[in-house]
């Protein structure tokens, strides 16, 4: 849940309110109502009205500067790794670092002496 006073962006208009997406705005209460689909009323300072919006619709500003942040970061990283020709960072980068997680995980698993593979099983069968 926002706070009051928070700063918001609209970022969708799924209910087509004519609402100024891109735009920012500030929380200015709750609709408690539970029967109504709309959770806050946001005052939108360049619109000079209120608007009754989801919570869907809106995002925080910090939210979505990091966000983007991010994106530009791994953009960055992607373009690095392709004028270095750094193929196993392209890979990390791709995969979402997922890749080294599962290579560390089989490595663990390959290692396992054959006695510990028996115990293990025996302790799953008598589960």
């Amino acid at each position: 849940m926002l706070k009051l006073g928070e700063k918001v962006i609209i970022v969708d208009d799924r209910f087509e309110q004519n609402l100024p997406i891109g735009e920012y705005g500030y929380v200015i209460a709750y609709d408690r109502n539970a029967d109504n689909i709309f959770e806050y009323v946001v005052r939108v300072p360049k619109a000079g009205r209120n608007f009754l919006v989801p919570g869907d619709d809106i995002e925080r500003e910090d939210v979505l500067v990091r966000q983007e942040v991010d994106r530009i970061e791994r953009e960055a990283l992607i373009d690095y790794a392709l004028m270095t020709r750094n193929e196993e960072l392209f890979r990390f980068i791709m995969n979402g670092g997922e890749a080294q997680e599962q290579a560390a995980e089989e490595s663990t698993e390959e290692t396992q002496s054959p006695e510990d593979f028996v115990r293990q099983i025996r302790l799953k069968a008598w589960i």
